[in-house]
């Protein structure tokens, strides 16, 4: 997959990071040892010298067979000593090591000249975090989704009350943050009127499985469908669009919110198809979220994209009122008494 030279160089940038922390974090752990052993500090210069002395002996040529399996015996008595010493402080074997994030390429990017897998997984991460750039995931959790808001009472011929049926949407969500697996959880649909926890919901999902080192993508329908019209259309925008495309069928979970506030028009209908169906292809799963009805939904989009949505993803009813318009009437009541 290609990126975006603003990718390439934020990974580049994130690389060095790593390998300039690990070097520091050597010499403090040095500083620490030297403290407590300045033998240890002999040992590591003499260790040192005896690279220079296998230097000279080969080339000054005389009887250099003896000469380096006597430093070759010396290096080792050395290093024995030396592991002994850190041993003897409970420190690691490895302690006078560098500890890169990613030990195959020392924190470079590459191994032998190919990328190296922590490499494409960063640029893949970077592209996330720039996609989901305008996302609030760090606002909502299950802890703070509150069921207060949702009446205990039957209304409009339900079967359950809006508090028993969100409290069974809410412990689903959880599970499915739980035990999700990319290649065997299922799609969602999350629909119902405006302001009655969809997006609480589907942010709690993203930020759970983020921390999970899960690759989410959280985007509003409006805003990745009017990012790809850019992309495809506009002159003077010249990212890679493929990339964005790449991004939204590879990720682990595709959160699209707000389906049906976005522009229509012949692109973005056919652009929404391909994210859907080429998550369909893969396996991948999706979460859609919409305050639109199933017949709303049929009048605004056409067959295919319908047969994908209704075939394709499990519903989940959000029921209940307005829970910004309850929190607003709250906060109104002690100032009216």
């Amino acid at each position: 997959m290609s990126y975006s030279a603003e990718v390439y160089n934020t990974a580049e940038r994130e690389m060095e990071r790593r390998r300039t922390e690990a070097e520091q974090a050597l010499a403090r752990r040095r500083e620490i040892l030297y403290a407590r052993s300045p033998r240890a500090d002999e040992i590591e210069r003499q260790i040192a010298r005896t690279g220079v002395a296998v230097a000279k002996a080969v080339l000054d040529g005389a009887d250099i067979r003896q000469k380096l399996e006597g430093l070759r015996k010396q290096n080792l008595a050395l290093q024995k000593e030396l592991a002994g010493i850190l041993t003897g402080f409970g420190f690691p074997d490895n302690y006078l090591e560098p500890w890169y994030h990613c030990p195959l390429c020392k924190d470079r990017g590459d191994v032998d000249g190919k990328m190296c897998t922590c490499m494409k997984s960063l640029l893949r991460q970077i592209s996330y975090d720039q996609l989901n750039s305008c996302s609030p995931l760090s606002l909502s959790d299950f802890d703070s989704f509150s069921l207060d808001y949702y009446e205990k009472t039957l209304s409009g011929g339900g079967r359950s009350s809006p508090y028993t049926q969100m409290m069974s949407v809410l412990g689903f969500c959880k599970k499915y943050a739980r035990t999700f697996q990319p290649s065997s959880s299922r799609s969602l649909l999350f629909q119902g009127a405006p302001g009655l926890g969809k997006t609480h919901l589907s942010l709690a999902i993203a930020n759970e499985l983020i921390q999970k080192g899960f690759g989410v993508i959280y985007v509003s329908a409006p805003t990745i469908l009017s990012k790809l019209t850019r992309e495809n259309f506009d002159l003077d925008y010249k990212p890679d669009s493929n990339a964005t495309e790449q991004l939204l069928a590879d990720c682990d979970l595709l959160i699209l919110d707000d389906l049906g506030t976005e522009f229509v028009s012949r692109f973005t209908i056919a652009a929404l198809y391909h994210i859907l169906n080429s998550r369909a292809i893969l396996s991948k799963p999706t979460i859609v979220s919409t305050n639109l009805s199933i017949s709303d939904l049929q009048e605004m989009y056409n067959g295919r994209i319908i047969s994908r949505i209704i075939g394709n993803l499990d519903r989940l009813e959000f029921v209940g009122t307005d829970i910004r318009q309850l929190k607003r009437k709250r906060r109104q009541k002690p100032a009216e008494t």
